[in-house]
């Protein structure tokens, strides 16, 4: 009973309102360009990539529950990431109905994972060399899940941002991770910290950072957030030549 409730779950993914997502972002897009990037089943998902002068990398921006590539926090990371260096590429992740509990939402991994090697292809064909992912919420969940479970993910470096569950297989991870989190961001978050904490001291590089004050979605403290993410990002990509 429980596979049919979750079979039906990652068949009724909501591609209505990634549309919706998409016809509110398109017409007022002034920064980046829009990119349809296409899955082996047909559908085509929007991506929004921005370049940077003299770019040190590119970041793969992953956003979280049932948003949109452009949805506050996340406009703000692909748009300013690029001011500070590095590219970006924010794609749609598979989004359901907002009534959607979290749990209904792991038929949909998968799917992320195709989105994800999608966007590593499409950077890479684009002569990037670093590439980061930065996630957020459940969209970190999904990125963990990527690179668990993708034999060469073509990733250096990841930063995860207030993930709502549990990290998994850590011990597959071999690159330098970031765990960053509000001091006033969400129960389930915070609660979970000392434990992602222990498993990522075993990866070379990693570290967790709190940031004082900041919440879920890091309302007013987007700056210190980027500073953050960049100063992780160059410390992994800097001693590496070229884009």
């Amino acid at each position: 009973m429980l596979l049919a409730v979750f079979a039906g779950a990652a068949d009724a993914q909501d591609y209505a309102k990634e549309k919706r997502w998409a016809d509110d972002i398109l017409p007022t897009l002034i920064i980046g360009s829009a990119q349809w990037l296409q899955q082996k089943n047909g559908h085509r998902f929007l991506a929004l990539y921005t370049e940077a002068e003299k770019a040190r990398g590119a970041v793969i921006v992953a956003h979280g529950r049932g948003w949109s590539p452009d949805f506050e926090l996340y406009g703000t990371l692909r748009t300013r990431l690029p001011e500070l260096g590095y590219a970006t590429l924010s794609i749609q992740l598979p989004v359901l109905p907002s009534t959607a509990i979290l749990g209904l939402y792991v038929p949909l991994y998968p799917d992320a994972r195709e989105r994800f090697q999608l966007a590593v292809d499409f950077l890479k064909a684009k002569g990037y060399r670093n590439i980061a992912i930065v996630s957020h919420s459940l969209g970190a969940t999904m990125a963990n899940q990527y690179l668990i479970r993708t034999d060469d993910p073509a990733v250096g470096a990841w930063v995860f941002i207030g993930i709502l569950q549990g990290l998994e297989e850590m011990y597959r991870i071999k690159i330098p991770v970031l765990d960053v989190f509000g001091s006033n961001d969400w129960t389930v978050t915070m609660w979970g910290a000392p434990e992602r904490e222990k498993q990522i001291r075993a990866v070379p590089g990693s570290r967790q950072v709190m940031v004082p004050d900041a919440k879920h979605f890091f309302e007013g403290r987007e700056e210190d957030l980027l500073r953050i993410i960049v100063a992780f990002l160059d410390g992994v990509f800097r001693p590496a030549s070229g884009r």
